[in-house]
């Protein structure tokens, strides 16, 4: 008992030795209720408040409204019991209400009441943050409660509280803690949805709120395997290839990429992009978390930024022997639908998107102000050029911009009053013409009137801006026909497709059109009613059973080369053009003897003419289908291309004598089918309404018997096609003058003059004044014009090492650092084939161990330095002499690779590309 009261005593001591350090009643009143750490202070978002149970709190004001320090109104310990589930987790009940159950308390009232009475032992403080939601503050009672699993075990979630207001990063470190994620292992979060599906939580900077995180919510971290791939990036079926892979050890970046169905020009881009050191680095250390921009309008989300991040990570893990880039090319062709599809395009065309998009996603720039565009105004240009660059830089700043930007001078002239416009423009690279040649090689077939000479196949170098006429004259220097007695076809399909007039465009002619030069007599043309003699268009035609179930008429096929044949204008009977037909045609057609003719008389005799009258052919109906009527291949448009004559041909020619023929005539259209509407006859001949085409018409039996097809088609080379026009050379830095020479815009393309308010047709002069670290040089090797596309195989000399710009930098330069100007080749982009059928590759310098490798599509050889130039080189990767040193290990710290130029290693296989 004595002991009892003894602790009785003792606490009542204690109890006595604390109020002497409390304030007077009246005065914690004020302290708690009023002034700026009383509850009544208005809320501010980011500070913390307190829970306090709400009967001990009203016994608090209850004693301290009394006045008595000695009253058994005393409410002891600050006890929040009744506001927890549990004494465990401290979980609070749900849908507690403030005034009903409990008082919420700034922070500095909270510590006065736990100094002054003291905290129940084992309670934790109830600490809730204010959080600023939409038009209002409030305190966040109720935070919210995440499950947190890892993607390699779902089934055991770890429960943590999170603000409305905190960022989802703090979700991530929270779970790399929780799951003890090492610092070197790169992550990511997904979310779990209502319905069951997940979600990318792909921007960490954003509020729980924001990203409409609500408690129950399973949140599921993944982290990125080995080999570069995310686990729920690769279906199940392929888990044991992985593991494969994962075993697999190669050189990092050794990494071929599969043709997903002509894809070869991303994968030629990708490999390009992927060897430029500093890039690949800025990926490789998870930089590019830091700065991806989900909110640019004219990004892509960062989804572009994290594909590309993907496909780096996996090739250079050194896991993989090639990846498949499927979820590349899909953002690719989501953000860009030219790209959609499995259609060939332009390895530099993906480039330019590419480097534009990851520029996008990555830009540092979070909201771009308006920048006002100056003119020089005769200032100098280092401040003109300063002021642009740095206004360029107040909207665009991302590694892109670090790495591939540069900086053009443009100098426009006006030509009418002499004004000078300057300004600076940034550029990502530079697009530098070829020397193009003016000439133009073209093939052709000379048709003498000699029947006995064969067609000749002569090579003519001609203007490519030339006329037909030029071509005739071409062909004159090979023959000494003189040009007059040439016309100039085009045939296809056994048909005349156009026929050619002199002052027309030698551009419309296309390098696969077979060309047909004919000799005519020196009086005749087509179109000139002077003229003595008139040229008509000869073709060929058998007559074929048509695909009829009864047979009971005939179709006709053109066959064979058709001819052009100058005949009397007047007074020509159809028996003697029948004679000068059989005359042209007399190298493959064999005369009938005497008894031939004998025997065809007798059966040709006894039905019919031996020779029917134009437009009635013979066995035939009057509505001819078949092969006859079936018009220009489906290359031809509706025939908008035939020889077009406005002369009226013949007017009068006599009815032919009846004797025996081989073959019959009948006049036809243009397409070579039957056209009743170009003749009318009548007792004095037959005239026609327009220019006459005469198709020569065969028996098959007939055909067969005194038709030599082999001879026919025989043709001669003339010397000249032996010859080939060699094509010079050119060295880059001729490539670079042309870029930077004096050009007047084009009509389609004028210039606003400010002085004299109007457009004109200035002079463009462009100068290098800042390189980049990387400079991409896209030779300019596909050529269109109105009528003609072509590709320009020219061989560029470009150098391996040491490309100097130092004469074409016009920036007052730095003597003492040379290496600011002179260039390292690294990567180089290959397009073989010609337009519709080429192929991409890539050339490429390991930035490890600085061997050079081909790479086309999933293979990877090694290469030497004397095979990466060839005229397949197609968009170049230079990297500045001062990077590359920079780019290098310090001594000591790791093996220096070797310089992004050197050779290969001894005994390595290597593959022949040329």
């Amino acid at each position: 008992m004595a002991a009892v009261a003894a602790n009785v005593a003792a606490a009542a001591e204690d109890r006595e030795s604390q109020r002497e350090n409390v304030p007077g009643l009246e005065s914690q009143r004020r302290q708690i209720e009023n002034g700026e750490s009383g509850r009544e202070r208005p809320l501010r978002a980011g500070e913390s408040w307190f829970l306090v149970e709400q009967h001990w709190y009203k016994q608090w004001e209850v004693y301290v409204q009394g006045g008595d320090q000695d009253s058994g109104t005393f409410p002891g310990c600050i006890n929040n019991a009744d506001l927890f589930e549990d004494q465990v987790n401290w979980r609070l009940k749900k849908g507690l209400v403030e005034g009903e159950d409990y008082v919420l308390l700034p922070a500095a009232a909270w510590h006065y009441l736990v100094d002054w009475y003291g905290l129940e032992h084992g309670q934790p403080p109830i600490e809730r943050k204010v959080v600023e939601l939409p038009s209002v503050q409030k305190v966040e009672v109720y935070p919210v409660e995440l499950l947190l699993v890892r993607h390699s075990d779902m089934d055991t979630p770890h429960i943590a509280q999170f603000s409305h207001t905190d960022s989802v990063d703090l979700v991530l470190r929270t779970a790399r803690e929780q799951f003890l994620v090492s610092p070197q292992e790169e992550t990511r979060l997904w979310i779990k949805n209502a319905e069951g599906s997940f979600e990318r939580l792909c921007n960490t900077r954003v509020t729980l709120l924001d990203a409409a995180l609500k408690t129950g919510q399973v949140v599921i971290m993944e982290t990125r395997n080995k080999d570069g791939t995310w686990p729920s990036a690769q279906p199940q079926a392929v888990n044991t290839a992985l593991e494969e892979d994962e075993e697999f050890q190669g050189q990092p970046g050794i990494c071929g990429l599969t043709n997903l169905g002509n894809t070869c020009f991303m994968n030629s881009a990708l490999q390009c992009l992927s060897n430029v050191p500093q890039l690949t680095e800025y990926f490789l250390k998870n930089h590019y978390l830091e700065e991806l921009n989900f909110c640019n309008p004219l990004g892509m989300k960062g989804e572009i930024a994290e594909a590309y991040a993907d496909l780096v990570k996996q090739a250079w893990s050194g896991h993989h022997r090639s990846i498949v880039p499927h979820v590349f090319k899909t953002k690719v062709g989501h953000f860009a639908s030219q790209f959609l599809g499995y259609q060939q395009h332009d390895s530099q065309e993906l480039l330019s998107f590419l480097l534009d998009g990851l520029h996008e996603d990555l830009n540092r720039v979070k909201k771009k102000e308006y920048v006002e565009l100056c003119d020089a105004a005769g200032r100098p240009d280092q401040e003109v050029a300063q002021e642009a660059w740095q206004n360029h830089k107040r909207r665009n700043d991302s590694v892109i911009v670090d790495t591939f930007h540069g900086l053009f001078k443009s100098t426009l002239v006006c030509p009418d009053c002499g004004n000078v416009s300057v300004t600076f423009d940034p550029f990502c690279y530079l697009s530098v013409p070829l020397p193009v040649s003016h000439k133009r090689v073209m093939e052709v077939f000379f048709v003498s009137m000699d029947p006995r000479r064969k067609p000749e196949q002569h090579r003519l170098v001609v203007p490519k801006k030339g006329k037909i006429s030029d071509l005739c004259v071409a062909l004159a220097k090979h023959t000494g026909m003189s040009p007059e007695r040439m016309m100039v076809a085009d045939v296809f399909s056994h048909r005349f497709y156009k026929i050619y007039q002199l002052e027309e465009s030698l551009s419309s002619i296309l390098d696969r059109d077979d060309i047909f030069i004919y000799e005519v007599s020196g009086r005749s043309a087509i179109g000139e009613n002077s003229r003595e003699d008139v040229v008509l268009p000869i073709y060929l035609r058998e007559r074929t059973p048509a695909r009829d179930y009864n047979n009971s008429y005939y179709g006709l096929m053109l066959f064979g080369h058709p001819l052009l044949v100058s005949v009397p204008r007047d007074r020509l009977s159809w028996d003697a053009l029948y004679h000068i037909l059989l005359y042209r045609l007399s190298r493959y057609v064999t005369r009938p003897s005497s008894d031939d003719e004998d025997d065809g008389d007798e059966k040709d005799m006894e039905d019919k003419d031996s020779m029917p009258k134009p437009g009635h052919v013979a066995g035939g109906s009057s509505q001819d289908s078949g092969p006859e009527q079936a018009g220009p291949s489906s290359g031809v448009a509706g025939g908008s291309r035939a020889p077009v004559d406005n002369s009226p041909g013949p007017s009068h020619w006599p009815q032919r004598a009846r004797r025996k023929h081989l073959f019959t005539l009948q006049t036809v259209n243009s397409n070579g089918t039957s056209d009743r509407s170009t003749f009318n006859e009548d007792t004095h001949g037959v005239s026609f309404s327009s220019q006459p085409y005469i198709a020569i018409d065969w028996e098959p039996e007939m055909k067969k018997r005194y038709y030599d097809e082999v001879e026919a088609e025989g043709y001669v080379k003339h010397d000249c096609v032996g010859y080939v026009l060699k094509k010079a050379p050119v060295r880059l830095q001729e490539c670079i003058e042309l870029f930077t020479t004096v050009e007047t815009l084009e009509k389609e393309n004028p210039w606003y003059c400010p002085t004299c308010k109007q457009h004109q047709l200035a002079t463009k002069k462009l100068d290098l004044w800042m390189l980049p670290e990387t400079l991409i040089i896209h030779l300019k090797r596909f050529s269109y014009t109105k009528f003609s596309r072509e590709k320009l195989d020219t061989l560029v000399e470009f150098p391996i090492r040491d490309l100097d710009f130092s004469e074409f930098v016009i920036k007052p330069q730095n003597e003492s650092a040379p290496e600011l100007y002179k260039y390292d080749l690294i990567a180089v982009s290959n397009h073989y084939g010609g337009l519709r059928d080429g192929h991409y590759t890539t050339f490429a310098c390991n930035k490890d161990s600085g061997q050079w490798h081909y790479f086309d599509d999933n293979s990877v050889s090694p290469v030497t330095e004397n095979q990466i130039e060839s005229k397949a080189a197609y968009v170049l990767f230079y990297q500045r002499q001062d990077v590359a040193r920079r780019l290098q290990p310090q001594p000591g710290l790791a093996e220096p690779p070797a310089s992004p130029a050197c050779g290969p290693p001894p005994n390595s296989e290597f593959m022949d590309v040329n």
